[in-house]
């Protein structure tokens, strides 16, 4: 039925293609102003990735503490390790640096030692005060001495928030105004004002200031990313286009092929901008991907119209049949590369559904432009010259082709023992694979930005927030004793954990309330005794400066605290241990039937995102091989074809989760990218295969063995040709200053040379072994669907 529909649909679509070139060349170049003009709309992504979907119950934590406290990550901090700080002109000029960057509407409030406020009891009126440590500029050695003695010294509430009392290090905590902190106006301000201002404090001053904070640390990963699109691009275009000039010696050949994949990245561009996607760590990846994959389609087209300009010389002959027994070919292989990107939208996240749809929109983009361009093109030209068809007499790759002739000939047990031996390593090799879930694993490590992210690690113990809640469940109960003495031995927990900074919470406060009861003695800073609470605690109600610093601690009921740690880069399984003996310290401090306590923060929500996502991404590769497998199904209309088609293409994939396992790369949310998207590209090879194949068995009346190698030698050079493309054009992935990238670019590479060898040599080889059973003409009927005409002669 499917064939009679079908019957006649690519010779006449190749009239139509060739009978309207001009008109079709005037709505290619309106589609793609068209798609220019969105360029306008398109947005780098500014907020911070989150990997689960709205409605799991570790987001909805997130959010209720985001609806109570406002955004955790908004804090840019300042640090400097030196003791030339502590001069007059430099400690001045520092202070100024505070006063700046307070000046500006994106800042919500600055936390330095130039404002730094010491809180002291006022005896008369029995009520705490605020008074600011430093009221002008030092003038002497003498002055800034005695104030950072003091503040080493007497004001343990600022330890490990403002200095590191052993190294000396002074840091300015500088919080962004919320609002902004997930918009475009953050990075302009980070960009533009803040490292103006730091510059120009170290050209002065001669002191290294290290910057971080997550907003900050987002802002320079994120412009990176921008960065390397470019990069991306340009490397991708000029590998490419250098092979497929090695392989054709034709400069119109590479001229017409560039011309495909460019305007391919243009409308790639455009569909980010007219669906109003943002562009991400891996939407920045489609284009340089369009220009890989788009360029095994031109090498097929042009492949297919030099072999028949070679064989009759007819030149419109040659492009009717360039469209009409490669076309639905090219759209299968297409189809099934586009599918590998497709499965990802069944997932709930966010961050894979965009780049499923616009990957795979593209890939039928650059397939149609492809199929186009590239007869029309050679339809204006002379026909190709004698030089330009030498590469179809390659001695070297005949060569090559009768190697793998005579593999699978004469040492098919050795290449299946092989095969068998590669499986079982990579299989122990699996089992050494960890999931990574750390957001600071895949920056750039030769950054300024990073080594500053492993400077605070070591002074302060991290950036990364982590925030535990403790909902009471009775107004204003926060402040009770039998609450507040709970949270100080969750905060001993905390200390005692080597990883997490010193924790931050309504705790500290209440013991600076002490040491200022005590006329601000270091020692008493600790929590009240029961007998003490009732009147410090009366003290701190009277005084007016309380309330503003309980709103960063208490939300405004009384009734919910936080307690703010930061954590250092760790591995995961390190991630997991923590948080499992705190929530078993946390299950034992705060009973249930009292408290609500849980714990949350950009940390621990990355950690979750990427286990989530991982469970995502093996639906999406079984989806994947499972819609291969009925495509598969069917062409062949038979089992065993189907195992046959899908065994060399997951023997790779096996093979390459073997060496991650060994080598020691983790699983993370862009590794598991590797998995679907080089399977969509492989099984490509084994449709072009088989497809020859099954015309062969037609043609030689069944006799399998004469159509393995007839099949071989056709499609072995086309093969060897788009693989060496896809592998170099992927291996450009590996300049990038990203660990995650260079991974997922040399992982593909890998597997895919790894698919190539086989689906030339195992998939021959398994095709003979089963000679016998599949030889039933009965189990090989023929299919609805003709793939390539039975004339058709090469790929």
């Amino acid at each position: 039925m499917v064939a009679k529909l079908t019957k006649g649909f690519w010779p006449k679509t190749a009239n139509i293609i060739l009978r309207n070139r001009i008109l079709i060349i005037f709505l290619i170049v309106g589609f793609t102003i068209f798609m220019a003009l969105q360029w306008q709309y398109m947005r780098f992504s500014s907020s911070q990735t989150n990997l689960l979907p709205d409605d799991h119950p570790v987001n909805q934590e997130y959010q209720d503490f985001l609806s109570k406290f406002g955004e955790e990550g908004n804090a840019v901090v300042f640090a400097i390790r030196d003791s030339a700080l502590f001069n007059p002109i430099n400690f001045n000029r520092w202070n100024k640096l505070s006063k700046q960057l307070a000046a500006f509407p994106e800042v919500e409030y600055v936390l330095s030692t130039d404002n730094l406020q010491e809180l002291i009891k006022d005896n008369e009126k029995q009520e705490f005060k605020m008074y600011p440590l430093i009221t002008g500029e030092l003038n002497s050695q003498k002055e800034i001495d005695s104030i950072t003695n003091h503040l080493f010294n007497d004001l343990p509430f600022y330890e490990n928030l403002l200095y590191n009392k052993e190294s000396k290090t002074v840091r300015t905590i500088v919080n962004l105004d919320k609002d902004i902190v997930n918009t475009s106006v953050r990075k302009d301000f980070i960009l533009q004002d803040l490292n103006t201002l730091v510059k120009n404090f170290e050209k002065e001053t001669n002191l290294d200031v290290h910057i971080s904070g997550m907003p900050y640390v987002r802002t320079m990963n994120s412009q990176n990313i921008i960065d390397e699109i470019g990069k991306f691009i340009l490397a991708a275009l000029g590998v490419t286009s250098l092979i497929f000039f090695f392989f054709f010696r034709s400069i119109r050949a590479t001229v017409i092929s560039m011309c495909v994949v460019i305007i391919g990245v243009m409308w790639a561009f455009g569909f980010l901008g007219l669906l109003q996607y943002e562009i991400t760590v891996l939407t920045a990846l489609i284009p340089p991907l369009i220009i890989v994959i788009g360029i095994p389609n031109c090498i097929f087209l042009i492949n297919k119209y030099q072999q028949e300009v070679k064989k009759h010389g007819n030149q419109a002959l040659s492009l009717q049949r360039v469209i009409s027994k490669i076309g639905n070919a090219t759209l299968m292989t297409n189809i099934t590369t586009a599918s590998g990107f497709a499965t990802f939208i069944i997932t709930d996240s966010t961050l894979l559904k965009e780049f499923g749809i616009v990957a795979s929109i593209n890939i039928i983009g650059i397939f149609i432009l492809s199929l186009l361009i590239i007869p029309i093109a050679y339809s204006f030209m002379p026909l190709p010259k004698t030089k330009h068809l030498k590469h179809l007499n390659k001695k070297w790759i005949d060569a090559f082709v009768s190697w793998m002739e005579r593999i699978v000939r004469h040492r098919r047990i050795s290449v299946y023992i092989v095969s068998i031996a590669l499986l079982v390593i990579s299989i122990i090799g699996i089992y050494q694979i960890k999931i990574s879930g750390s957001p600071i694993e895949d920056m750039p490590k030769n950054a300024e930005f990073f080594h500053d992210i492993r400077f605070f690690e070591k002074e302060f113990k991290g950036i990364m927030p982590v925030e535990i809640v403790i909902d009471t469940k009775t107004p204003k109960g926060v402040l009770k004793p039998a609450t507040l003495k709970r949270m100080n031995q969750l905060g001993e927990v905390i200390e005692d954990i080597p990883e997490l900074s010193s924790p931050v919470s309504v705790v500290n406060l209440v013991k600076y309330s002490k040491q200022a009861f005590y006329n601000g003695i270091p020692k008493y800073y600790q929590l009240p005794t029961s007998q003490e609470n009732t009147f410090i605690m009366d003290v701190a109600r009277k005084s007016s400066n309380n309330s503003d610093l309980l709103k960063t601690f208490v939300d405004s009921s009384g009734q919910t605290a936080r307690i703010t740690t930061f954590m250092r880069d760790v591995n995961t399984n390190r991630m997991e241990q923590i948080e499992a003996r705190l929530m078993e310290h946390i299950s034992k401090i705060f009973p249930a039937e009292r408290y609500n306590v849980y714990m949350t923060g950009s940390a621990l929500l990355f950690l979750k995102g990427t286990k989530y996502l991982v469970k995502n991404l093996i639906m999406s590769l079984a989806l994947a091989i499972g819609l291969i497998a009925l495509f598969m199904a069917y062409l062949f209309r038979s089992f065993r074809m189907i195992i046959i088609s899908l065994i060399p293409n997951l023997l790779p994939l096996v093979i390459t989760a073997g060496i991650m396992g060994f080598v020691g790369v983790p699983i993370k949310p862009s590794t598991i990218l590797v998995f679907s998207i080089a399977f969509g590209i492989s099984v490509d090879d084994t449709i072009h295969f088989l497809a020859k194949y099954r015309q062969e068995l037609t043609a030689n009346n069944w006799r399998i063995e004469k159509s393995v190698y007839n099949a071989l030698r056709e499609t072995g050079v086309s093969m060897f040709y788009t693989s060496i493309v896809l592998f170099f054009g992927f291996s450009v992935f590996v300049i990038s200053n990203f660990g995650g990238t260079v991974a997922l670019g040399s992982l593909v590479s890998a597997t895919l040379l790894l698919a190539m060898l086989a689906n030339l040599i195992l998939l021959p080889s398994l095709l003979l072994s089963l000679e016998k059973s599949i030889a039933n003409k009965q189990t090989l009927k023929k299919p609805q669907i003709d793939i390539l005409p039975q004339d058709e002669t090469n790929n």
